[in-house]
């Protein structure tokens, strides 16, 4: 379903009217809806400082998970993982039980118990809303993606796991295997950069491919994550979920991060001038006033939404509507949760 197409059918099924020729409508975000990690952290504008800013979201997110389920994690987070009935009791820090009431085992340096693959589409649509330069105050659906891919990076980095990486579009654009080592972490970064720079111009992407490819490629049980914002047509959208069952067939864990624009992407929430509405990644456009179609937009949207929630429930796959709009809490702590979980 992409957004243009979704607007037409809806439109002229309405009265079919003909509208005029109408400006083309270029979206700002408001002052309200910024994200703000932490005030006492310095803003850093744009991306020439991924890392910095991926320790710092990670940082204020670990700061305060004493309020929450994960309590006592953030206190010995590279040194401990969680312990398992059946394992040995002979690393057990009972000093840290005695503070949380939670049985960790020391790591060691050597230990890599979670490999992890993120996958990112990098086709038109996520490069939603066009934006001069990112920043953690503006993010287009690509930019969320890469910030929150590196702060995930950053916390499989303190504790020692390994990470893997695919990027694609209209092609498989990149790969690597899942490593651990300092240069292979800076390898992925530059990488992530590089997707976000990339000006994306009618590029359509078949997802459901490049999935298949991928679930070949991981040898070695992994935790996939996969950033999309899913805008697939029906037929492809049948086509994904298999790919996605053949990452399940493998062994694989999947969580499907759905991103996109709540106020514009969901609520069509545009003023009620004329405006021409364009599909990035076909260059289809419709005239209309939007609120003329407003409320069947949003019924539809959210069907649509709905019946992907029941999709990947069907399938067993973790579903996490993502807004670009809200911080990176959801994202990282749905992270812990499927590290946790994840045997």
């Amino acid at each position: 379903m992409e957004n243009c197409c979704l607007v037409q059918e809806i439109i002229y099924k309405k009265n079919k009217t003909n509208y005029s020729p109408l400006t083309t409508h270029k979206s700002r975000y408001k002052e309200d809806n910024l994200m703000n990690i932490d005030k006492e952290i310095n803003e850093i504008v744009g991306f020439k400082h991924l890392e910095l800013l991926a320790t710092q979201v990670v940082e204020g997110f670990i700061s305060g998970l004493h309020k929450s389920p994960f309590h006592g994690f953030s206190a010995e987070f590279a040194e401990h993982k969680t312990y398992n009935n059946g394992e040995s009791t002979k690393h057990i820090d009972w000093k840290l039980f005695a503070k949380t009431d939670k049985l960790y085992t020391k790591r060691y340096e050597e230990e890599t118990n979670l490999r992890c693959h993120l996958i990112i589409d990098n086709s038109s649509s996520m490069h939603y809303p066009a934006l001069k330069e990112q920043g953690i105050n503006s993010l287009n659906k690509i930019g969320f993606s890469v910030l929150a891919s590196a702060a995930i990076m950053n916390l499989l980095k303190r504790q020692r796991d390994a990470v893997g990486m695919s990027i694609y579009s209209d092609t498989y654009e990149f790969y690597s295997s899942e490593k651990g080592s300092e240069r292979h972490h800076q390898m992925l970064l530059a990488q992530l950069n590089n997707a976000v720079v990339a000006s994306k111009t009618q590029v359509q992407t078949k997802t459901y491919s490049h999935l298949h490819l991928i679930a070949e490629k991981l040898k070695r049980r992994s935790l996939v994550f996969l950033f999309t914002d899913m805008f697939e047509s029906d037929a492809e959208a049948e086509k994904l979920f298999e790919a996605l069952q053949h990452l399940k067939y493998n062994k694989h864990e999947v969580v499907l991060f759905h991103t996109f624009d709540k106020e514009k992407e969901l609520q069509f929430d545009f003023t009620n001038r004329p405006k021409r509405f364009i599909d990035v990644e076909t260059g289809e456009f419709v005239n209309l006033y939007a609120d003329t179609i407003k409320e069947q937009y949003e019924t539809a949207v959210q069907t649509y939404f709905t019946d992907l929630e029941l999709k990947c429930a069907q399938y067993r796959i973790k579903y996490v509507p993502t807004n670009i709009n809200e911080s990176f809490n959801k994202i990282l702590t749905t992270y812990l949760v499927e590290r946790q979980k994840f045997g």
